[in-house]
């Protein structure tokens, strides 16, 4: 402890001597221990710690210098100062012995009180200093263990580099995180590290590092690759903190070091772009349901007889998206039960459940196929209210199906309604059924037998599409809108909504273009890519999870015109096509009908 009372040894084997020393040695902070023989201050001397040891030369048994001899013997007392204190006239040969046993001063008796105080005072104040080193020392030493244990538990991974771009600190954290002992990397130059791949960054790394030496004391984030010691590549956060230089150490300077703590972010990044993917995705889910909504309102609209029977069908409609939808929340968008959706249909009153007959096994439906099912659903009950088995109160529906492998089969029959003749025109309810089913590569069959409506369904569980032998073409419609015409270009629609599929189409038609698809998948595009040869080109951003880059490939390897139609926004599309044309959804029929005319220019056909 620093502030202990500094203690000295005082041998004499004469009881007065000792005592005349202690009341001549009263100084603040020294404590004056005696012993009476050479053995009795062996004892002491390996018990505590002295200052100075004060020796009478002539002591029975063990004279003062035999004592010196045993005390600069052993390594506890090595480097205690010895003083002799003798009565006896001494020679120069004697002085010598003295001096030789270790001693740092020799004084004749009776002693100068003046000139011992003095000689005490100096071996005193040397003690001290010596006692406020070693205090700084263990405290010095303690810091420096707290710091290392800190860098050794840190979840960073910590690491110094030397002025010489050399490694000349390596803690536990950085062997747990790169897995390199500190043997395999202490020394290296930094050049030369393990951990740094040449192709990572390794070069803007050591320029950074040197930027770090040069003056100053500095502190910086860098972002580099790291590779581990099982080969694996890896993202590092390096922060790094670096301390100038200020001389060559022989004159007191200081050198220039750079502590680094480095991060991994590897999973963060993960996430980070996980993140973007799904918000994306949501983006895209969003706008694409805005799109539907949309094309339900624009096609309600345009098969509608009055304003009320547009509300009631319009309310339905979405009504039956939003419980499909809520079905699907549930279960984290994964799958909906056929069963279940069914169900929910009949608990809003939809369907009578005593006047409903269902047969066949519950299914998962995927997501889409689960949103449309929902509307087909609910179309086919609203016709049957309507015109059907359910407009009376006799009339019933069955709903059988059969899932065979990843094919459901279905079959909506309606029997006890009204005599059934086919319609005269054909209404946007049919219309959905129809499209919105078939995108998925089903078939769909309708028959208006007197004794009953029936509707025959096979639709797959997951996408089957096969390039068809002749592409889907629409002929032009016969009246072209009042706004601005397109020529009679063959314009390629891929996309795989269904209703928003039916609105562009009805968008190209009513100016005038003949419609090609719509495909619903980036093998039907390719396919009508080949087959139709389109004009133009309208496509999503992405069909059922699937990227839309080797539809757009195609198509500017042919040199043809497209625009981008998507949900996503530009930095989801493909990359090598960011200067294309792009309408986000849910769009304007007008925005569409103006891209069309700005991508027909593109290939000089006159607009009529």
């Amino acid at each position: 402890m620093p502030h202990r009372p500094i203690r000295i040894l005082a041998v004499d084997d004469i009881r007065e001597n000792l005592v005349a020393l202690e009341a001549a040695l009263d100084q603040t902070g020294v404590e004056l221990v005696t012993a009476s023989s050479g053995f009795e201050a062996l004892e002491l001397l390996l018990r505590q710690d002295f200052a100075l040891a004060l020796l009478d030369v002539q002591m029975p048994d063990m004279d003062g210098f035999e004592l010196a001899e045993l005390m600069r013997g052993a390594e506890r007392t090595r480097g205690v100062p010895i003083i002799f204190l003798t009565a006896i006239a001494t020679d120069e040969r004697r002085k010598f012995r003295g001096f030789e046993a270790g001693a740092v001063d020799y004084l004749l008796k009776p002693i100068d009180i003046t000139v011992l105080n003095s000689k005490v005072a100096v071996f005193v104040e040397l003690a001290r200093q010596r006692r406020e080193i070693a205090f700084q020392r263990d405290e010095l030493g303690a810091a420096l263990g707290r710091l290392r244990a800190h860098g050794d538990n840190s979840p960073l991974a910590v690491l110094e580099i030397d002025s010489n771009l050399r490694i000349v600190g390596w803690y536990r954290s950085a062997e747990r995180t790169l897995g390199y002992t500190a043997a395999e990397v202490l020394g290296v130059p930094l050049a030369e590290a393990p951990f740094l791949p040449p192709n990572g960054g390794r070069a803007a790394f050591l320029a950074g590092m040197g930027e770090l030496l040069q003056g100053g004391d500095r502190r910086a984030m860098q972002e580099h690759r790291y590779r581990r010691a099982d080969g694996v590549l890896r993202e590092g956060e390096w922060y790094c903190s670096s301390l100038a230089g200020t001389g060559p150490i022989q004159s007191g300077g200081r050198p220039g070091s750079v502590m680094v703590e480095m991060l991994d972010i590897t999973e963060r990044r993960r996430a980070e772009d996980t993140q973007r993917l799904l918000i994306g995705e949501l983006n895209h889910r969003v706008k694409n349901t805005l799109a539907t909504v949309q094309a339900i309102a624009s096609q309600g609209f345009r098969h509608a007889r009055s304003h009320k029977e547009f509300q009631d069908a319009f309310t339905g409609r979405l009504q039956a998206l939003s419980r499909a939808h809520s079905m699907l929340s549930a279960t984290t968008w994964e799958s909906a039960g056929l069963r279940r959706l069914i169900a929910d249909h009949v608990a809003i009153g939809a369907v009578s459940e005593d006047r409903l007959l269902l047969d066949g096994p519950d299914v998962d439906l995927p997501p889409e196929l689960a949103l449309r099912f929902s509307l087909v659903f609910h179309e086919l009950a609203t016709n049957a209210h309507k015109y059907g088995a359910l407009s009376n109160a006799f009339g019933t529906v069955s709903l059988v199906w059969t899932c065979m492998g990843d094919v459901l089969a279905m079959e909506w029959t309606e029997r006890g309604g009204p005599v059934v003749a086919p319609p005269e025109r054909r209404g946007f309810g049919s219309t959905l059924i129809e499209h919105s089913m078939a995108a998925d590569g089903a078939r769909i069959v309708s028959d208006f037998a007197p004794e009953g409506v029936r509707w025959s369904m096979t639709l797959p569980l997951s996408p089957i599409e096969a390039a068809p032998v002749e592409p889907s073409v629409r002929p032009p419609a016969p009246k072209p809108a009042p706004a601005a015409a397109l020529p009679p270009m063959r314009i390629l629609v891929v996309e795989d909504e269904p209703l928003v599929a039916m609105e562009i189409i009805a968008q190209i038609e009513d100016g005038g273009g003949i419609a090609i698809g719509p495909a619903t998948s980036c093998e039907h595009a390719l396919a009508l890519i080949r087959d139709a040869d389109p004009d133009l080109a309208l496509l999503d951003g992405n069909l059922n999870g699937e990227r839309i880059d080797r539809v757009a490939d195609a198509l500017a390897a042919r040199e043809t015109p497209f625009a981008f139609l998507s949900g996503y926004d530009r930095e989801h599309l493909p990359q090598d096509h960011a200067e294309r044309p792009m309408l986000n959804k849910p769009f304007v029929a007008a925005d569409v009908r103006a891209m069309l005319l700005q991508l027909a220019e593109t290939v000089r056909i006159p607009v009529r």
